[in-house]
């Protein structure tokens, strides 16, 4: 995904994370709601703080915009 992103102060603030997890890594809970899937992705806030787990990527972009954040991917 080649996209410009806007870096103001404004957006600074509002930076989420998106990574992808493998769901084996994951505690017993989720992994039982999650059968046969081998990765999920991930929003962490700036603080590191994993704010929600979606099945695909693209979602979790929209997730994140819907609540007026800005996604950034970590590989």
């Amino acid at each position: 995904m080649n996209m410009k992103h806007d870096f103001t102060p404004e957006t600074l603030g509002n930076i989420v994370y998106i990574r992808p997890v493998a769901v084996d890594s994951l505690p017993k809970d989720v992994r039982e709601q999650a059968p046969g899937i081998a990765t999920l992705y991930a929003v962490h806030g700036p603080d590191g703080e994993r704010l929600a787990l979606v099945r695909e990527r693209d979602m979790a972009f929209v997730l994140a915009r819907q609540n007026d954040l800005a996604p950034v991917s970590v590989h």
